[in-house]
C-alpha cells in the first residue's frame, strides 16, 4: 500500500516522527511524504526533520503567508499535482491545521480513502480555524484515529456511528514521541539551567490579534515574573512580530523558537506550563506538570475534568492566580487517558490491515 503523507506544522512534524518509524517497520507499507511549507522558519520546520529523524520529504511545496483560503487554496492545487503523480493507495493526514484541511479536500475529490490522526477533536468555537479545519476533514475521512475516549463519542454524537467509515481509539501519538525522545533531549543554546520556572507560549491568533487579550496575558506574565518565578518563553515570529508592532513591554525571559527536543528538556525542568497551545496542553500532562490554558475553550476537556488543565481565558487576576496555585504541582498520569505510548504502532497495524 502507498500511502501519501500530507504535514506543515510543528506538531504534524512530531507526531509524523513516531508513525513514519512504525510504517516503516511494515515492509507491505510505502510512505510518501509530502510538507506544505505552512511552517517556514528554519527553527519552526527543518530543525524538527533533523531532530526527529523524520524521512525528508518527497515534496517540498514552500507554501506560507497568505490568508487562510489563499493559503489553503495553493495548497489544493500543488497536493492535486503530487497525488495525480504518485496516485496512492490513501492518504494520511494530521491535526487540524490548513495543511490537512487541502490534502483531505483534494483527496475526496480524487475519489483517494483518508486517514486522519487525531480525528473527533472539539472546541465547540467556530472563529478557531482549527476547529473548521477538524470538523471537515473528519467528515470526509474514511478512517478515523482518535486519540481519546471523548473524540470518540464526539463523533458518535455527531453521527459517524452510522456511516461507512472507521472510528478507532489509538490513543494519542504525542504521548508516543514525547516517551520516544525524553531520553535525547536537549537545553537550547546558551540557556541557564535551573528549575521551577514557568514555561509559556503565546500563538494563537485569538490572543495574539486580540490587543486587550494580549495585553491581559503579557501583563499577567509579567507580574508572575517579577513577582513569582522566573517566566521562559520561546517566542513565535508571529507573536514576536505583533508585540513589537502594538508596543507592549515584555518582561519575561524570552528566547528563540524551540526544537522539540529543546521543549521536552525544558517541560522536564519546568514548574508549570503556560500556554495557548493544544499540543503543549498535553506535553505537560505527559510530563507530569500542571497547565494553565489561555484560551476560552479547549479539545483536550478530559484534563480539564481531571483538574491538572486550568482554563482561564485572557483575564490577568485568574491567569496570576492560577499560576501561583498549581506551580510544581506534580501531576499524576494513573489513568493514562492517552494510551499510554502505544497509538503509533496501533496506527501502522491498522494501516497494513487496511
Amino acid at each position: 500500500m502507498k500511502i501519501f503523507t500530507i504535514i506543515g506544522a510543528r506538531p504534524q512534524f512530531i507526531k509524523a516522527s513516531v508513525v513514519s518509524m512504525a510504517i516503516a517497520k511494515h515492509a507491505e507499507l510505502e510512505e510518501i511524504i509530502l510538507h506544505t511549507g505552512q511552517h517556514f522558519d528554519a527553527n519552526m520546520s527543518d530543525i524538527f526533520f533533523e531532530q526527529l529523524v523524520i524521512p525528508p520529504p518527497n515534496y517540498h511545496l514552500g507554501i506560507h503567508g497568505g490568508s487562510h483560503g489563499e493559503m489553503t487554496g495553493r495548497m489544493m492545487i500543488e497536493i492535486e499535482r503530487a497525488m495525480l503523480k504518485e496516485k496512492p493507495d490513501l492518504i494520511l493526514v494530521y491535526g487540524d491545521t490548513n495543511s490537512t484541511l487541502a490534502g483531505a479536500l483534494v483527496a475526496v475529490k480524487l475519489h483517494i480513502p483518508v486517514a486522519h490522526i487525531e480525528s473527533g477533536l472539539r472546541s465547540y468555537n467556530m472563529r478557531m480555524p482549527e476547529e473548521v479545519n477538524r470538523i471537515v476533514t473528519d467528515q470526509v475521512s474514511d478512517i478515523l484515529f482518535c486519540p481519546t475516549q471523548t473524540a470518540v463519542d464526539n463523533l458518535y454524537r455527531e453521527g459517524f456511528l452510522n456511516k461507512p467509515v472507521k472510528v478507532i481509539n489509538v490513543g494519542d501519538v504525542m504521548q508516543d514521541s514525547a516517551l520516544y525522545f525524553a531520553r535525547v533531549a536537549t537545553p537550547p543554546k546558551d540557556f541557564t539551567s535551573y528549575r521551577g520556572f514557568v514555561l509559556a507560549t503565546l500563538h494563537r491568533a485569538e490572543n495574539t490579534d486580540d490587543l486587550d487579550r494580549l495585553s491581559a496575558i503579557i501583563t499577567a506574565l509579567n507580574t508572575v515574573h517579577t513577582t513569582v518565578v522566573p517566566v521562559i518563553m520561546p517566542l513565535h515570529p508571529r507573536t514576536r512580530s505583533f508585540i513589537e508592532k502594538v508596543g507592549i513591554k515584555l518582561e519575561v525571559h524570552f528566547i528563540e523558537p524551540v526544537g522539540y527536543l529543546e521543549m521536552i528538556w525544558l517541560l522536564q525542568r519546568a514548574g508549570l506550563v503556560l500556554t495557548d497551545s493544544g499540543g503543549l496542553q498535553k506535553e505537560a500532562f505527559f510530563f507530569n506538570k500542571a497547565c494553565v490554558t489561555v484560551r476560552d475553550q479547549t479539545e483536550w476537556v478530559e484534563l480539564v475534568d481531571l483538574g491538572v488543565n486550568l482554563l482561564v481565558s485572557a483575564n490577568k487576576e485568574s491567569i496570576v492566580d492560577a499560576v501561583t496555585t498549581h506551580l510544581n504541582r506534580l501531576v499524576n498520569d494513573s489513568a493514562q487517558v492517552y494510551g499510554g505510548g502505544l497509538a503509533a504502532s496501533r496506527i501502522a497495524q491498522h494501516l497494513s490491515n487496511a
